[in-house]
């Protein structure tokens, strides 16, 4: 049977969720995590992601995006990547980290309590799982976007978004009261909290409204005619990244004839191609190629040098 698309569309929220080979952790300690959180951002700025909730387990963790462009894929590709392969470094370890594909469900973030919803699953599941004491306070789980919904914004990471879920549980603004306020109402549903609640997240593809499943159905067949969504997505990342490549040539006052000319390890060279790799997911082999930059091993090898 083939496996599902995935749908992408600008201004999609989806609800993340992938767990690690079995028997197997994708987190052993606070390093690993950090190390994570600190590629989710480097994600943010490549996709222009906006996270609106997330939770780090042991096995497995959970993230709702929004993504201002279709580039989930793209996006999901990098950041799993670069994080096994550093995990399996730091480790010594060798093969796949995560088992299968990771589950991408679509929400409907317009209207009702959809991504209410979602989000509360994702920053309830420490206490689902009993890694929290019955009374002990949920934002004493570190590794979860809840504790960093209560403190202060120059206290967050700038790419979590929190105006959205204020919002939708009726908080007009991003205060101490208003976070005392969000903490109050989490408390609360963690106490009334029902599984049945959370069956649409478990076993659906999507969750959302009558109109919204309606609406996916139509991109779906939509997809299902074209043969080229794929060429579609990467397209779209490498418009941002020629985009970036002609600003760093005006910026410099270069013509095609001095990129070409200019030694493929030129250092003028290797500033734009760590530009383009920072704020997109263009592969090495389109930036050495596009630059006049060699193979993308030496590209590759030139960007890691301090």
């Amino acid at each position: 049977m083939p496996r599902p698309l995935r749908i992408e569309y600008a201004g999609a929220i989806y609800h993340v969720m992938s767990r690690g080979k079995p028997r197997k952790d994708i987190f052993r300690d606070a390093q690993d995590r950090k190390l994570f959180l600190s590629l989710l951002g480097e994600s943010c700025q490549k996709t222009e992601w906006r996270v609106l909730a997330y939770c780090l387990m042991r096995d497995h963790f959970h993230l709702v995006l929004e993504t201002p462009q279709p580039n989930l894929v793209p996006g999901m590709k990098w950041l799993l990547g670069v994080y096994t392969q550093c995990f399996n470094a730091r480790h010594c370890c060798r093969g796949h980290l995560f088992a299968g594909r990771y589950k991408a469900l679509l929400v409907d973030g317009r209207g009702g309590d959809y991504l209410r919803t979602v989000c509360d699953y994702v920053h309830l599941n420490p206490a689902r799982a009993g890694i929290i004491r019955p009374g002990a306070p949920l934002e004493s789980f570190r590794w979860s976007s809840y504790a960093a919904f209560l403190q202060p914004a120059k206290a967050r990471p700038p790419w979590l978004r929190v105006e959205r879920l204020l919002g939708k549980r009726g908080i007009r603004a991003d205060s101490a009261a208003g976070r005392r306020e969000f903490a109050r109402q989490i408390e609360r549903q963690r106490a009334d909290e029902d599984e049945a609640d959370y069956r649409g997240i478990r076993r659906g593809w999507c969750l959302g409204s009558a109109a919204f499943r309606r609406q996916l159905r139509a991109r779906v067949r939509q997809l299902t005619r074209s043969k080229h969504f794929g060429a579609e997505c990467q397209e779209i990342e490498e418009r941002k990244a020629e985009r970036i490549v002609r600003e760093e040539l005006r910026r410099r006052g270069w013509t095609k004839t001095d990129l070409r000319r200019r030694h493929k390890g030129d250092e003028e060279k290797v500033k734009i191609a760590r530009r383009v790799r920072g704020e997109t997911t263009a592969g090495l082999q389109w930036v050495a190629q596009r630059l006049q930059m060699g193979t993308w091993n030496y590209v590759s090898n030139l960007m890691r040098q301090p």
